[in-house]
């Protein structure tokens, strides 16, 4: 299934998102920003991609760590996933959060995080006295046993 999407470069490096392979679901995005820039351990930096988008109504952008990024260097995004409503067209950024206990540093053009177009439903939340009664019932976390 392929569904366009509309972007428009804010930057002159900004890059085109990119699918790593043909079945690929997340498309690479790429930092667009004129210097290499250094985040702490334990500290989050806004990183630009110089790119908005057109997200058709009915769609979403979820914005994932990339698990290479992730797993070598410790950076993923601070809030986890990314939400990019249809209706947003500022820059889409890049919270990084350093996980690790070195500094990092992500220079300009390179691959940060990866952005999975998905539909969605609106909920049409209703208020009620009761709810049906379930075999789970109220367990939370931990009732369905550790292994």
């Amino acid at each position: 299934m392929t569904q366009t999407v509309r972007i428009k470069k804010l930057l002159p490096n900004a890059v085109t998102p990119k699918y790593g392979t043909e079945f690929s679901a997340g498309a690479d995005l790429y930092a667009a920003m004129e210097n290499d820039v250094t985040i702490g351990p334990g500290c989050t930096q806004f990183i630009h991609t110089g790119i908005a988008m057109e997200i058709p109504v009915g769609l979403v952008g979820l914005v994932y760590a990339r698990s290479g990024m992730a797993c070598k260097k410790g950076l993923a995004p601070a809030n986890k996933v990314g939400v990019i409503d249809s209706d947003y067209r500022g820059e889409i950024m890049v919270a990084l959060h350093n996980h690790s206990d070195v500094a990092v540093t992500v220079t300009p053009g390179e691959r940060i995080a990866q952005m999975v177009i998905a539909p969605y439903i609106t909920a049409i939340y209703e208020e009620t006295d009761t709810l049906e009664d379930s075999v789970r019932g109220e367990g939370g976390f931990g009732s369905t046993g550790s292994k």
